[in-house]
């Protein structure tokens, strides 16, 4: 039996044209045909492959979120206006600018910083790991119109550090590892609604 042209190789068989390779090749074709089958330009029919922000937004202000009285960390709303532009930059297709330029404002304020003991080294009775909790109130405005996007209040994200050996982690550790996963949240809630 002959082989077609593209089935021929230098060396022998090309994998793709062997019995195996070709059931392997129909599967994922059909694979991928079904699931652009299941897809749907509205996200209330079926899976959709449509972005999850609004189209008609394509820049962000972001302005040094402040921060409350009841906070006494140094630069932690710094910080976290840092995450928030970087996740920004990173997870979505808008831009960050000046306010000047944006077609949307996203503001908030850091309202809390709290920690607790999640759990204690049975030996020596210290910390064996400590819970950062950070809370937070923002809005995101469409500074065309006027129109509040996002408003959240009391909204919070926790962070987790080791202080104990082996690890001996700093607060600021948790710190970071809170404000990341804060970051992460506020930005996916800019998410357009289903």
């Amino acid at each position: 039996m002959k082989r077609p042209a593209a089935c021929a190789a230098k060396n022998g068989v090309q994998p793709s044209c062997t019995p195996y390779g070709l059931a392997l090749t129909l599967a994922v074709l059909a694979a991928g045909g079904l699931a652009q089958a299941g897809c749907s330009s509205d996200p209330t029919m079926g899976y959709s492959t449509r972005s999850m922000y609004r189209e008609n937004i394509s820049t962000v202000a972001v302005p040094i979120w402040t921060r409350g009285s009841a906070v006494y960390r140094r630069d932690v709303e710094r910080r976290l206006t840092e995450a928030i532009i970087k996740r920004l930059e990173l997870d979505t297709p808008y831009k960050v600018v000046d306010k000047s330029k944006a077609d949307t404002l996203l503001e908030g304020e850091l309202t809390g910083y709290g920690q607790r003991v999640m759990s204690f080294d049975p030996a020596t009775g210290n910390p064996r790991d400590i819970e950062v909790t950070l809370f937070v109130n923002f809005s995101w405005t469409d500074l065309r119109t006027g129109e509040i996007l996002v408003h959240k209040e009391k909204f919070r994200a926790t962070g987790v550090y080791y202080p104990t050996a082996p690890f001996a982690e700093d607060p600021y550790l948790g710190a970071e590892d809170a404000l990341d996963q804060l970051s992460r949240r506020i930005v996916e809630s800019l998410e357009k609604p289903w």
